[in-house]
């Protein structure tokens, strides 16, 4: 079988790296042409055709949108071109909406064969009108937020399937090559400080992200600092890896008064085993931060303030921002977000949640949240699925190809 694969970022990439490890196990014979990154061309080795890299590609919002609608259409075209040539007889599209929609739409008018949608569009969050398209261009979307199918059908009379949470899998990979398991608890972090030292930061992965939340985040943390002279902290900054060192060197130099901050160019997995709390912008990064079970503030600064926070929920179809509230239904992590996300309540929340029963309530939840998710395995899921699609539209090919 020939799957052809979009993606437009690195969770990407790696989720995409695992279906095609997984759909190489049961089909001897699959071939992988994907604009996507390292990973997916890693995973797929002589098999696959990395035809354009997601950092090319990689941009989000209105202006930087506008600013590259050039070098985006050109990306467009070329994909629609490549799939037109090869003839695929999958094309996988794995998040990326305002991009993938539109392959979806070329796909299917063409006829040239079904289409898979791997980690579809949150509508459930804003855009909702993308739900006619994703009804007319896919025939099959595969989850991996296990409230998304009641979404879909209780909204929109929409099927849509559960697969499992690929973090859960990463996670549960990297730990095993490490010796660990995922229900492994470490009490040691670096050079044997104890995990009540440390605390971990997590900005973000794009340069805006970084340059707001990064500075209210170290302010706060300098007043931690001073007042509590006889229990010193560690603070580590997980650095993004397309980010340079010299980004973060220049906020900590402006807004850490002095006080050691260390960037951390190592998985952010082992940095989180070693936490004692974290800050983290939202994003994945709070699902990897409570299944490793750190407590965590969410903290996400959007300009404009108090008037992003009146009228977010005119905008915002959720009730919340991360993806622990959203599995659990309900606030067990504090969303600091726009005017909320300052320097006294950063302080305050992490206050709490670095000893006492606002902590041990947030582990609590953890475990919810954990049991809402399901066991590991979410690749394999979906790579069954696909093959079990597939061999309703073209059986003579996948019975054959064992």
């Amino acid at each position: 079988m020939k799957y052809f694969i979009v993606c437009g970022e690195a969770s990407g990439d790696l989720h995409a790296s695992h279906l095609i490890t997984a759909l190489r196990e049961r089909d001897r014979k699959a071939q992988f042409r994907f604009f996507g990154g390292d990973l997916m061309a890693a995973a797929a080795g002589t098999r696959g055709k990395l035809l354009r890299h997601y950092k090319q590609l990689a941009y989000m919002g209105f202006v930087q949108v506008l600013l590259h609608a050039r070098t985006i259409l050109k990306g467009l075209q070329q994909c629609k071109a490549a799939i037109r040539e090869w003839q695929p007889d999958c094309v996988i599209l794995v998040d990326y909406p305002g991009f993938n929609l539109r392959i979806a739409s070329y796909v299917k008018r063409r006829g040239i064969c079904p289409v898979v949608y791997y980690i579809p569009p949150k509508i459930w969050a804003w855009k909702e009108h993308r739900i006619r398209a994703i009804r007319r261009y896919t025939d099959r979307v595969l989850s991996i937020l296990p409230f998304e199918p009641y979404y879909y059908q209780d909204s929109h009379g929409f099927e849509v399937e559960y697969v499992g949470n690929p973090t859960y899998d990463e996670i549960a990979d990297h730990l095993k090559s490490t010796g660990r398991d995922i229900a492994d608890a470490s009490t040691f972090g670096q050079n044997g400080r104890k995990a009540a030292d440390i605390i971990a930061l997590l900005p973000g992965s794009r340069r805006q992200e970084i340059s707001g939340n990064l500075p209210t985040m170290l302010e706060a943390l300098a007043t931690l600092q001073d007042e509590n002279v006889k229990r010193p902290f560690c603070f580590f900054i997980a650095a993004a890896p397309n980010i340079e060192d010299e980004v973060y060197e220049r906020i900590i130099k402006r807004h850490a008064h002095g006080f050691r901050v260390d960037i951390w160019r190592k998985p952010t997995y082992d940095l989180l085993m070693t936490a004692r709390a974290a800050l983290v912008t939202s994003g994945t990064a709070t699902l990897e931060t409570a299944i490793l079970d750190v407590p965590q503030v969410v903290c996400y600064h959007i300009m404009g303030g108090r008037f992003i926070n009146w009228v977010q929920p005119y905008f915002l179809n959720c009730p919340f921002i991360s993806l622990v509230n959203l599995i659990v239904g309900r606030e067990i992590v504090p969303e600091l977000v726009a005017a909320d996300m300052n320097q006294e309540e950063v302080l305050e929340r992490l206050r709490e949640i670095l000893d006492g029963d606002v902590r041990e309530k947030m582990l609590a939840d953890y475990a919810e949240m954990r049991s809402e998710l399901g066991a590991v395995g979410a690749p394999e899921v979906a790579a069954d699925s696909i093959m079990q699609l597939l061999g309703e539209h073209e059986p003579h090919k996948v019975g054959s190809i064992n």
